[in-house]
C-alpha cells in the first residue's frame, strides 16, 4: 500500500489499480505506463515538481505534453516558475521519480491540474511507485489534492 493508495481508501473514491512490470531502462515513464497498460497518453497524467517563485508546487498534465511553466505560473498568482530539482521533489513529496503521486504527498503543495483532464471519464495518475497506476474520475483530484483547473500542457 502507498500513501496515494490509502488516500484514495480513506476518501471512498472510486478507483482501479493497474499494475505493470516498469523497466528499468524506460526511456520515459509515463510513456512506458501508457504503452504496457495499452492507454491513450493524454489520458495518463504526470506529476511534476516546479518552484513558483520560490515556493514549491504541483502540476498535473498529460504525459503526451509538456508542462508550460509560465501557466503554471499564473495559474498559481506568480511571476516566475522553474521545475524542481530531483531530490527536492523527491524530499517534498514522499516518493522517489517515476512514482512522484498527486496523492498522498508528504506535504500539501498547492496544485494545478490540466484542464484537459474534464475530458476523460477516468485519467490514470501514479499510484506512488513505479509500475502502479490508479485509474479514477479526474473530478477526484482537485477534491483530494485542493488543485485549481487550467491550461498547463503545451
Amino acid at each position: 500500500m502507498t500513501p496515494a493508495v490509502i488516500a484514495v481508501q480513506q476518501a471512498r473514491i472510486a478507483h482501479r489499480l493497474h499494475e505493470y512490470q516498469h523497466d528499468p531502462d524506460a526511456a520515459a515513464y509515463g510513456a512506458e505506463a501508457a504503452d504496457k497498460l495499452g492507454v491513450d497518453p493524454r489520458r495518463i497524467f504526470k506529476t511534476l515538481i516546479a518552484s513558483v517563485d520560490g515556493r514549491l508546487a504541483v502540476a498535473i498534465v498529460p504525459v503526451a505534453d509538456a508542462l508550460d511553466l509560465k501557466a503554471l505560473a499564473a495559474a498559481l498568482g506568480g511571476k516566475r516558475a522553474a521545475m524542481a530539482g530531483l531530490p527536492e521533489a523527491e524530499r517534498a513529496t514522499g516518493y522517489v521519480a517515476g512514482g512522484i503521486s498527486p496523492l498522498g504527498q508528504r506535504k500539501r503543495l498547492p496544485t494545478v491540474l490540466d484542464a484537459s483532464a474534464a475530458g476523460w471519464d477516468t485519467v490514470y495518475v501514479s499510484a506512488g511507485r513505479r509500475g502502479l497506476q490508479l485509474e479514477h474520475a479526474p473530478a477526484d483530484l482537485p477534491r483530494l489534492t485542493g488543485a485549481r483547473t487550467a491550461r498547463l500542457a503545451r
